[in-house]
């Protein structure tokens, strides 16, 4: 799991040392904040209101346990909520920055040796694949979204070990999006993408459990996502070496 960090750190240090990519690849992710933001905020003030909906069985209960099992219900479905708002953000980052990013990682090659040569495919073509694999992937993070949620009901468990899970399968998908960049480039489509990421399991579930963790911080979606697209990129060409062309030797 520690070389997944390091692919992490280098990504982070590569954008670091070059503010104006940096920049360039925070435009995507403040659009996609925006959405998200305003979504979960929403969220957040009609939780109560929902919850309540939700379990009318518990309105004749005693009061101290009604509310017990209000609270834990409302952190179940905030943490459903922002579970898969942390998988879906990623997707809907890159779909909107799809330009940006594959910019941003031809650039991160070319840095370390190049970049196989572009596709020759229309646009619209990788965008309509772009979007139906965001398609699977929603249904995913909401299948997992509607398991964690139910598992957030069990004492203790559901506070403690079910977050850690749930961080921990958020950062595998999330590194099957980021690493998607570079390998759409090599033709690697997505079911081609996650059985050469099981290659590496140690090293995904590293990388994408310390993507997810940093996005959890506030803005740390936004700030990070440059650096994440680099990361993932140094990873995808590590992972796909006999696509990719060698790094130049120093003298």
């Amino acid at each position: 799991m520690v070389d997944g960090v390091r692919y992490l750190g280098r990504g982070i240090a590569w954008t670091a040392r070059r503010p104006a990519q940096w920049a360039f690849g925070l435009v995507p992710a403040l659009l996609a904040l925006l959405l998200f933001g305003g979504l979960l905020t929403w969220l957040g003030f009609q939780v109560g209101d929902l919850v309540r909906w939700m379990t009318p069985f518990a309105d004749d209960w005693a009061s101290g346990v009604r509310e017990a099992l209000r609270l834990t219900a409302g952190i179940a479905v905030f943490g459903a909520a922002l579970f898969v708002s942390l998988l879906l953000f990623t997707t809907v980052t890159l779909i909107i920055g799809e330009p940006f990013y594959e910019a941003l990682a031809a650039r991160v090659e070319d840095s370390v040796g190049g970049a196989p040569p572009e596709p020759d495919e229309p646009f619209w073509r990788g965008l309509g694949r772009s979007v139906r694999d965001a398609l699977v992937l929603g249904v995913a993070a909401l299948a997992f979204g509607v398991l964690f949620f139910a598992l957030g009901f069990i004492p203790v468990v559901g506070q403690t070990v079910v977050p850690v899970v749930a961080l921990v399968v958020s950062g595998y998908f999330l590194t099957g999006e980021l690493t998607g960049i570079a390998m759409e480039r090599r033709e690697i489509r997505r079911k081609e993408r996650f059985a050469l990421l099981r290659t590496r399991r140690p090293a995904v579930l590293g990388f994408g459990t310390a993507t997810a963790a940093l996005f959890l911080i506030p803005l740390g979606a936004v700030l990070f996502m440059p650096g994440a697209v680099a990361g993932a990129t140094l990873m995808a060409r590590d992972l796909c070496a006999a696509d990719t062309p060698p790094a130049p030797k120093v003298a």
